[in-house]
């Protein structure tokens, strides 16, 4: 495995967006399929169970701002997940997840 090629710097940085979505079979095919259907990239995932096991929270690095209000909009329709919000405190999970993963 290589390492990601550098970000450009003339680029924004990543959104980071933190979603609290159902836990059962289909939930991460929903919101998978919603970002390929509208061929929309997504950098990066990480979900992970709360609580008692019912809900997930699902991290979603988006580097297309531009696009950013409609996906949004999008995914408050899906049944699956119950908040959208922005996470700036997010990236650091996925800087983490990279370092960890760097050796692969």
């Amino acid at each position: 495995m290589t390492a990601p090629a550098p970000r450009d710097p003339s680029m924004p940085p990543p959104t980071i967006l933190r979603l609290r979505v159902r836990n059962h079979p289909g939930t991460m095919s929903h919101v998978c399929g919603l970002f390929a259907r509208r061929s929309f990239n997504v950098e990066g995932i990480l979900c992970r169970p709360i609580g008692d096991g019912r809900e997930s929270v699902i991290l979603l690095e988006i580097s297309d701002p531009g696009r950013l209000e409609q996906v949004i909009r999008q995914l408050e329709k899906l049944d699956d997940v119950l908040a959208v919000r922005e996470a700036p405190d997010g990236a650091a999970a996925f800087t983490t997840v990279a370092r960890m993963l760097g050796g692969c």
